[in-house]
């Protein structure tokens, strides 16, 4: 259940760390409040998480999900470069989730 939670708390911090770039630096009424509404789950998630994982696992395993899912959709969404570097950063980032998720 732990795991089930954190990775619904990566997915909200993608949601968002998207949901900023569509606030216009918070003046944007509902855009801001969908983004507030999924910072404070998405914390919130990682919180309940954290009470049975490992707070480094659990952490570093949200910011890694939330950061590679972020560079992903700015790839798709915002036409954000797709250059080789960025993919191979991507690509490391999912592996240390892997191998943090196979030792936690």
């Amino acid at each position: 259940m732990a795991w089930t939670l954190l990775l619904l708390a990566a997915l909200l911090e993608v949601g968002w760390a998207i949901g900023l770039k569509y606030t216009y630096g918070f003046t944007k009424l509902w855009p801001s409040v969908w983004t507030l509404l999924a910072m404070v789950l998405s914390m919130g998630l990682l919180a309940w998480s954290a009470r049975t994982l490992p707070i480094g696992t659990a952490y570093a395993v949200w910011t890694g999900i939330g950061a590679a899912g972020t560079a992903v959709l700015g790839v798709y969404l915002f036409g954000e470069a797709a250059s080789v570097m960025r993919v191979a950063g991507i690509g490391l980032i999912i592996l240390g989730v892997a191998l943090l998720k196979g030792a936690g």
